[in-house]
């Protein structure tokens, strides 16, 4: 038996994001703390990676790993924080279909 094509389907256009923040009088302190902690976590990956870059004697494989490391947890965290933190920013409870799965793309690369 075939089913009847467009019978009954439902087509998802965006997802709803729970657990974060329940109170939206809690938003702003929210932002500004992930923001702070971004801020810091790219600052000292690059930091890192600046070190192993310009010093010469801290160019053996345990720093080229390490530097490695650095640059992917920049991408990795530059992927998803600030779309969280723009959804904090305008009070947004939902995040577009396409834009999750090019988060996820993008992460997963």
């Amino acid at each position: 038996m075939q089913p009847k094509p467009r019978a009954n389907g439902t087509t998802v256009t965006e997802f709803i994001l729970l657990g974060l923040v329940e109170t939206p009088e809690l938003w702003p302190v929210v932002f500004i703390l992930f923001l702070l902690a971004y801020m810091t976590t790219v600052g000292g990956n690059l930091s890192i990676l600046a070190a192993v870059l310009v010093e010469p004697k801290l160019h053996t494989p345990m720093y080229f790993f390490l530097g490695n490391l650095s640059v992917m947890d920049v991408g990795c965290i530059s992927v998803t924080v600030p779309c969280m933190l723009v959804r904090l920013l305008f009070h947004k409870r939902t995040i577009p279909y396409g834009a999750c799965l090019t988060q996820l793309f993008f992460f997963h690369l």
